[in-house]
């Protein structure tokens, strides 16, 4: 089991891997909060949310949520928890990278991934 410290510390590393342009105008960056959350979506309430993608009247920021990643992948090997970690944070990033462009591709996709899943 990870240790929030542990966590930011892969975050950390897994960041460098990504050019410094794709942070251009994130500049609420990228924060690791200790909670958990749970998708208001799923009416049963089990459904972990890793990450979220912000653009509000704080600017543009990525939230990651230590209680989720830490219930979803709490048993990976550290190089398992990295390429998960690599994923989750790609995956938020592309929301940013889309946000500067107008676009909604992946928000859509988001969207229709969580209407499959509630079937």
């Amino acid at each position: 089991m990870f240790s929030i410290d542990d966590v930011n510390e892969i975050l950390d590393e897994v960041a460098s891997d990504f050019p410094e342009e794709i942070f251009a105008e994130l500049n609420g960056g990228v924060s690791l909060v200790p909670d958990v959350k749970y998708n208001d979506a799923d009416p049963n309430g089990g459904l972990y949310t890793l990450g979220e993608y912000r653009r509000d009247q704080m600017g543009r920021y990525i939230v990651l949520y230590f209680g989720s990643i830490r219930a979803v992948h709490g048993g990976d090997s550290r190089p398992q928890l990295r390429d998960n970690l690599k994923k989750l944070l790609a995956h938020e990033l592309t929301h940013h990278l889309e946000s500067l462009a107008g676009e909604r591709d992946l928000e859509i996709e988001d969207e229709r991934r969580m209407r499959e899943y509630l079937r």
